[in-house]
């Protein structure tokens, strides 16, 4: 996991040096830049070491010294490439970004359908600029212009007061220097396929593990979040063989429900248990940093954001990747607004729209959340293998009623897991992060005392275009003001919650 800037059609390393210290969080091991002959561009990048970590640093040039990369994330399939290529290319790292810059070398813009794994990068190659972005958008990738130049970086900060327009780089896109940008992924239309029940949940739970081992591809220790729901309970479980000593952490408030039910599982799983007590007071004093670090002022996005700050402020002190349950809700349905489809088809597409929307609104927290303190979060739920497999699985199973007084969420995940983990883990009801860790609550009586409803209302007055929806998402809206000298390129990409709910 790092950060990554650069700018395309002019040599201003000065601005390339301003990006990557805004983006410092995302690298602490190590920076690097590298400047093309001529005007055509600069490249910089800060280093989360996680893989080949006394070799890796970048830029990477390949062997012929004619191409140079840099890049953030991780390609699981790394060791598949490195056989494949091996025969042509000479590698000069064991770091996985090259075995990006390797194949491009060998297949141009249509290496990104052959990567698995999640990433953004950019690869210079003599006066042409590549980029591409994995399928579902789990590492972030924003572009700017200023005049005729193209600037890039993995966070929107990097760029507010150097490019005059910002903008995301699509998921499952990649750009090209000579041809512009084109998508080369898209999750698939939801199509049932005809399978016992027995046969969907064995292949859930397949599925799963195969994307939990491959995410345990590490150099560095590695851990997981654990709120005690189904979601990171599963992958802890699934992860537990394979770990000897394995880190857990949660975090909420004093009596939470979250904390009492991590305790259950981490006892059951036997993992070294971390956890953290949150306070009002704890939680006023960081949320300032915590929007800065998020750059959104949406409130459910805020919400869930400040116990994932403070789980991965905990992780921090223990391990420098974490595995989370992200996902899950929105390919299996756990998300209590859901229950309100009647119809099959467009539940399935409710259930496609909540997958596309995730790269600018809960992976975005992820992502920040956890690179706000240096460590790399993964996300087994969203590997593409189950995604696909999601698609297939009819939609009763995912929202089972069965004739009872209410819809059981996540249905066929629950009994592909149930002999994992303790009944009433498995079938606990769904709880969002930020409820079942009781911040909410917690929040509230902040937002009372630093945003009056009077001073709510006035404030919202001044801001419509930004459709400021209550006292709290005004709060919000100013603290992150107040965070960038200016916020007009963070404000104008926030995603809303609301807005993919009523595209529905």
């Amino acid at each position: 996991m790092c950060g990554i800037a650069g700018i395309w059609g002019i040599s201003d390393e000065d601005a390339v040096r301003t990006m990557m210290r805004r983006l410092a969080h995302r690298g602490p091991d190590a920076d690097g830049m590298i400047a093309e002959s001529g005007q055509a561009g600069v490249l910089g990048h800060r280093r989360l070491a996680i893989v080949d970590p006394a070799g890796g640093d970048q830029p990477i040039r390949d062997e012929a010294g004619d191409r140079a990369i840099v890049a953030n994330g991780e390609i699981y399939n790394l060791h598949t490439l490195r056989s494949r290529l091996g025969a042509r290319y000479r590698f000069q790292t064991d770091s996985d970004s090259e075995a990006a810059l390797a194949l491009y070398g060998q297949q141009g813009t249509e290496c990104p359908s052959d990567l698995d794994g999640m990433f953004a990068f950019a690869i210079a190659d003599g006066e042409d600029l590549f980029m591409a972005r994995d399928p579902i958008g789990i590492k972030p990738l924003y572009v700017g212009r200023r005049d005729d130049d193209l600037l890039f970086a993995s966070e929107i900060k990097a760029l507010t007061g150097i490019a005059d327009r910002v903008e995301v780089f699509p998921p499952g896109s990649w750009f090209h220097s000579r041809v512009g940008t084109r998508s080369y992924y898209d999750v698939p239309h939801h199509v049932t396929v005809e399978r016992t029940v027995e046969r969907h949940v064995a292949l859930v739970r397949e599925t799963l593990e195969r994307a939990v081992t491959k995410r345990l591809m590490s150099d560095v220790p590695l851990g997981a979040f654990l709120s005690g729901g189904l979601d990171s309970s599963a992958i802890v479980a699934l992860l537990r063989p394979h770990v000897d000593e394995l880190h857990t952490f949660s975090v909420g408030v004093e009596g939470s429900s979250d904390l009492e039910a991590a305790r259950a599982v981490a006892r059951h799983l036997d993992t070294v248990h971390h956890e953290h007590v949150l306070a009002p007071e704890e939680i006023a004093s960081h949320l300032p940093e915590i929007l800065y670090h998020l750059e959104s002022f949406d409130q459910d996005l805020v919400r869930s954001a400040v116990p994932c700050y403070f789980a991965a402020r905990l992780a921090s002190r223990e391990v420098k990747v974490i595995l989370t349950g992200e996902g899950a809700d929105e390919l299996f349905a756990g998300y209590r607004y859901y229950r309100e489809y009647e119809d099959p088809t467009l539940f399935g597409q409710e259930l496609r729209r909540s997958v596309r929307s995730l790269h600018n609104i809960n992976l975005q927290r992820v992502d920040r959340m956890t690179m706000a303190h240096s460590i790399e979060g993964r996300v087994p739920f969203l590997d593409v293998e189950m995604i696909e497999l999601a698609q297939t699985i009819p939609p009763e199973l995912k929202l089972h009623r069965n004739g009872g007084p209410r819809a059981i969420e996540k249905w066929v995940l629950r009994r592909a897991c149930e002999d994992l983990l303790p009944a009433a883990v498995v079938w606990r009801d769904k709880e969002q992060f930020d409820e079942g860790s009781g911040t909410v609550d917690a929040m509230s009586g902040i937002v009372d005392r630093w945003m009056p409803g009077a001073e709510a209302a006035q404030y919202a007055q001044v801001h419509p275009e930004s459709r400021l929806r209550s006292p709290e998402e005004c709060l919000y809206h100013k603290i992150l003001c107040e965070a960038y000298p200016d916020p007009s390129p963070v404000l104008e990409n926030v995603a809303r919650w609301t807005d993919r709910l009523a595209a529905g």
